[in-house]
């Protein structure tokens, strides 16, 4: 008897489409992240260079610009 309620209670548990919607979520999470990550990579570079241009210029330390005469 215990073992057919617990096959019972297993089929239903497989059975169910509760948990779908949120590992279809969670794949699209995932995909967006992976996207996000080699575009940091391929752009890494370029985001240095701005990242580090916005620096200076918040501390200061910018070059001089030449003098207009």
């Amino acid at each position: 008897m215990k073992v057919r309620e617990f096959m019972s209670k297993l089929m239903v548990r497989f059975s169910s489409r509760k948990g779908q919607g949120m590992v279809e979520y969670g794949l699209i999470v995932g995909i967006i992240a992976v996207i996000i990550v080699g575009v940091f990579v391929f752009l890494d570079e370029p985001l240095e260079n701005l990242f580090r241009s916005i620096g200076q210029i918040i501390t200061g330390n910018t070059p001089a610009a030449p003098a207009t005469p």
